[in-house]
């Protein structure tokens, strides 16, 4: 089953600032549930589960057939939750997951969650007493994942799971005396398929395959020349690795846990949606087994901590940023990125059609990119680009549409890139990355005279209020930035125009053969 995430979605933003909207629970609530094997009579114990444990193992020898194989840090699934074809595998079972949601069963599994997405900790406690059913769906992890970072902007202390995290922080009582001793999360059932929750706990769980490492066809330059640079690659808009231009950096043979602990002291970064010191986010990663872990990704560590910005100097190639003229009101144009393995960004567009690099510290990343004329399998961008879906996680994306594009005429460019080395993104060019180790890297936005024309065409754009990020002054930025360039270099604007109409007429003109032939019809022309 294929599942899809929608970004920057009207709807979901308009549902999320409801949700926003609400108060904050109070702590002095009942006490939410906690759901012991004995207050379920419908519940299988533990000893029931023979056929399970015979399907793990068949299920194991399955994947390493087919090249999967799971992370050795990955639990079994939580709750026993078995993919629906199983249930096609043994006739006389009969799916609880139907008979437990009443007349429920005809809502697909979206819709169940997406209902339960608008109850609070304690009704979803309470609901998961109904049946082993509801007790299943209340435990999906993304609710009680929602429901944590709605409540803590600024940071939370992650105990293993979302849901035991959201108990310790609103219940530290029940906490302490149910999920402290292991009774968390420990109840399996029997008979419940569900390709969806099956598919979220796989893709949680997966080691990347071998096979999608296997492809590096990037092609990789030391000791390039800028100029070289700018006639190979910036202005025929091609990506690139480069080697051993960040080897006097700082930052690569400091920048550890403790180096960055000892320096950020209580900075706080952003990671998704919440502010977390650095102590709260390594805890988190150290503990977190999900398909989608939160990647800590901020615009503003240097000036929150301004050592780290005289760690690292940004490449000779790179050194030209237009935006710089703006000053303080330019986007946001660089952050600091640390993750666990797993974590990583999906098929995206850099933002305002600049172009970036991205230079690894740490750790390794795995790059997949699409040149501009060429939408990634799987992904589906509306028309004007305000709003692209795709599928749930990074894992999932592999899974089903990896091995479609190696048929493809235009084949991405993969790479794997490792510390040290620094990566070229050409703008308009898809590109999604995935950490396979924790990783710690630096990346920033910039824009040169051989992309300036494109990024002012964006900038214009009818719908530019939806479309730049970064900034405010959405609306503006293009007047500002506009007229900032024709003040500090006059005439820069078109001369860059003008030389634009000159490449276009030349590709227009006709070579001799073009002239002498009909194209269309692919014979000579007689009326010479």
């Amino acid at each position: 089953m294929l599942r899809y995430r929608h970004f920057l979605s009207r709807t979901i933003r308009k549902r999320n600032e409801k949700t926003k909207s609400k108060p904050r629970r109070n702590k002095a609530q009942p006490c939410i549930p906690q759901h012991h094997p004995q207050d379920y009579e419908e519940v299988a114990q533990d000893e029931e589960y023979g056929d399970r444990e015979d399907y793990e193992d068949e299920n194991e020898e399955e994947e390493e057939e087919d090249g999967f194989s799971l992370k050795n840090s990955a639990p079994s699934d939580t709750h026993g939750v078995q993919p629906l074809g199983n249930l096609y595998l043994n006739p006389g079972s009969v799916n609880s997951r139907n008979t437990g949601l009443g007349n429920l069963q005809n809502l697909t599994d979206e819709l169940v969650l997406d209902i339960l997405g608008l109850l609070d900790g304690t009704h979803l406690g309470l609901l998961a007493t109904v049946s082993k059913s509801f007790y299943v769906f209340t435990s999906h992890e993304p609710l009680w994942r929602n429901l944590v970072l709605d409540d803590f902007k600024v940071g939370f202390l992650f105990h293993g799971s979302w849901k035991s995290t959201y108990i310790a922080s609103h219940y530290p009582a029940c906490f302490a005396s149910t999920c402290n001793a292991g009774a968390c999360n420990k109840v399996k059932v029997r008979d419940f398929y569900s390709d969806y929750l099956f598919q979220s706990w796989l893709c949680a769980s997966l080691e990347m395959k071998p096979e999608w490492l296997e492809m590096d066809n990037i092609v990789r330059r030391r000791g390039l020349s800028v100029e070289e640079f700018v006639s190979k690659f910036e202005e025929p808009n091609k990506p690139v690795l480069l080697e051993g231009c960040m080897d006097t950096w700082g930052a690569l043979q400091k920048w550890d846990r403790e180096y960055l602990l000892k320096e950020c002291g209580d900075a706080k970064f952003a990671a998704g949606p919440v502010m977390m010191r650095l102590d709260e986010y390594f805890r988190y990663a150290d503990q977190v087994r999900e398909e989608r872990p939160l990647y800590l990704f901020d615009p503003k560590f240097a000036e929150k901590v301004p050592s780290l910005g005289s760690d690292y100097e940004v490449p000779v190639y790179f050194r030209e940023d237009l935006f710089g003229v703006l000053g303080k009101e330019r986007p946001d144009y660089r952050w600091i990125i640390i993750g666990p393995a797993g974590s990583g960004s999906s098929f995206h567009i850099d933002p305002n059609s600049t172009s970036a690099w991205n230079a690894v510290i740490k750790g390794s990343k795995k790059w997949v990119l699409f040149p501009p004329d060429v939408v990634p399998p799987g992904v589906h961008p509306s028309p004007d680009g305000s709003e692209v879906a795709c599928p749930v996680s990074i894992i999932e994306w592999f899974m089903n549409f990896y091995s479609s594009a190696k048929s493809w005429q235009k084949k991405p460019i993969e790479c794997v890139c490792k510390a040290g080395e620094v990566i070229f993104v050409p703008n308009g060019w898809w590109h999604l990355v995935i950490n396979l180790e924790e990783s710690i890297a630096i990346t920033q936005n910039y824009v040169s005279r051989s992309n300036l024309l494109n990024v002012l065409d964006f900038l214009e754009r009818p719908n530019a209020s939806e479309l730049v990020s970064g900034t405010r002054d959405r609306v503006n930025l293009h007047k500002k930035f506009k007229d900032a360039i024709e003040a500090s270099s006059p005439g820069m604007i078109h001369d860059l125009l003008q030389k634009a109409e000159e490449k276009k007429a030349l590709e227009q003109k006709l070579s001799f053969w073009d002239s002498v032939i009909d194209v269309n019809a692919g014979a000579f022309k007689f009326s010479f």
